[in-house]
């Protein structure tokens, strides 16, 4: 099928490439000249594992162009997959890109194309979008679909090519004939579709972000009783996590959720729900639990420090808001960076992808690639990503280069037992007696 998508960020350029590489023809639209010339060069323009090598291989049937209406022209299909960040107001969704790649498609679109939207936005969006296409092409019938993604930045390329479900809103037999055509490689292997209407499509991407939120803020919660009741969140977390009711994923506590999707997607859920007359109380506790967090863990990194980070030399590691992703948007880390520095400590911060974003938002730290270099001379280390290459750490070596001995493992890392037996005093969340972790079992899923 001839596809053009609108949009080369993480939801759009992955999907593009997957497309090409099923075999569809496929041509990825932007606006920013400098991304189109490394995507024309065969180079992503940010990390996510596995896109260099799947834009090397997809580059016979993908291009690229700055030109929305010449890719639209001869397209089957359209995809729009470009931000829809949270409006000024902090409560609405930014729907100004949405509208505007409508808009640049919508005069060249074939009547018989499929537009699509994929970018994440509110219940009546797609009703909106219809009733534009019929003023700006009233002698068309140009048909509307919502195709909420569900990609994983780290996973992107294995969650598309291999999704749990795939979403179809549509009330058009051709649009529903269509998106199936266009995802025939997937279908064919099983993967079972929910055919549905446009605005329920809507709803199943923020629900589904909601509640993996919610298990967060929970699993959170949990941890922090688990330090008063000196028992271990692992251990809860694997007793209910086996449960096929509830799962295992989503069960790790953490400094907090980030990235681009799940902060904002709560608040326009919310702000959606409130405007209809139905404030969703469980999303905007969740949303509330995850700001408290982000205090709730300075705190933790404060106490562990003796009460007082001003002079403190604390080394960070950790950038992006999750492993294998150099994205920074909302990243608990960078958050917790900045509380630091306002409270008067001097922040080391490394990250084996992120360092170039996070320099852009946190020009008040110093930088390094190594971890091992970055906590030398440092009274304190926090672990804030959970990168593969932090649970490796010799903890040994670390120790030897730093100046105090306090290992504030927000992602659990660690063995507590390890850690003091390279010299650290350990703090953990959810192990036992303040999360120090005295009786930590470290039992994991077999």
């Amino acid at each position: 099928m001839r596809v053009c998508v609108v949009g080369t960020g993480y939801v759009g350029l992955v999907s593009g490439a997957c497309l090409a590489t099923f075999g569809h023809t496929v041509c990825c639209v932007d606006t920013d000249a400098a991304r189109l010339a490394q995507l024309a060069a065969g180079q992503a323009p940010f990390h996510e594992p596995g896109l260099q090598a799947l834009l090397a291989q997809g580059l016979e049937r993908l291009r690229f162009s700055p030109h929305a209406a010449e890719a639209a022209a001869d397209a089957e299909v359209v995809i729009v997959a470009v931000g829809t960040p949270l409006a000024h107001d902090g409560v609405g969704t930014d729907l100004s890109q949405l509208l505007a790649a409508v808009q640049a498609v919508a005069p060249a679109l074939p009547a018989s194309a499929v537009l699509v939207l994929k970018s994440t936005s509110p219940v009546g969006t797609g009703d909106a979008v219809a009733t534009l296409l019929r003023e700006l092409r009233p002698e068309a019938d140009i048909a509307v679909a919502c195709n909420p993604e569900f990609l994983r930045e780290g996973h992107a390329i294995s969650d598309f090519c291999h999704p749990d479900r795939i979403v179809f809103g549509t009330d058009s037999a051709h649009a529903e004939a269509v998106l199936r055509r266009l995802h025939a490689a997937q279908l064919q292997a099983g993967v079972p579709v929910v055919a549905t209407t446009r605005r329920t499509a809507e709803l199943v991407k923020y629900a589904a972000n909601a509640f993996l939120a919610t298990k967060l803020a929970f699993i959170n919660e949990i941890a922090d009783l688990c330090e008063c009741l000196d028992t271990q969140v692992e251990d809860v977390a694997l007793g209910i996590g086996l449960d096929p009711r509830i799962g295992a994923q989503y069960l790790r506590p953490g400094p907090g959720y980030g990235g681009s999707c799940l902060p904002k997607d709560l608040v326009a859920l919310a702000g959606t729900a409130r405007a209809h007359g139905m404030p969703l109380a469980i999303v905007e506790a969740v949303a509330q639990l995850n700001e408290d967090r982000k205090v709730r863990m300075q705190r933790k990194i404060t106490e562990a420090c003796g009460g007082d980070v001003r002079s403190r030399a604390i080394a960070l590691l950790g950038a992006a808001f999750k492993p294998d992703t150099d994205d920074v948007r909302a990243s608990p880390a960078l958050s917790l960076a900045a509380a630091l520095l306002a409270a008067g400590a001097t922040v080391r911060l490394s990250d084996p992808k992120a360092l170039e974003r996070a320099r852009t938002v946190l020009p008040g730290a110093a930088f390094f690639a190594d971890p091992v270099e970055c906590a030398a001379g440092c009274d304190a280390v926090v672990i804030a990503t959970e990168w593969p290459v932090y649970a490796q750490l010799d903890l040994h070596r670390l120790r030897a280069g730093m100046r105090g001995a306090v290992l504030i493992d927000l992602r659990n890392l660690h063995a507590p037992a390890a850690a003091r037996a390279a010299g650290f005093t350990y703090v953990g969340l959810g192990r036992g007696k303040g999360g120090l972790g005295e009786t930590a079992t470290l039992t994991r899923t077999p």
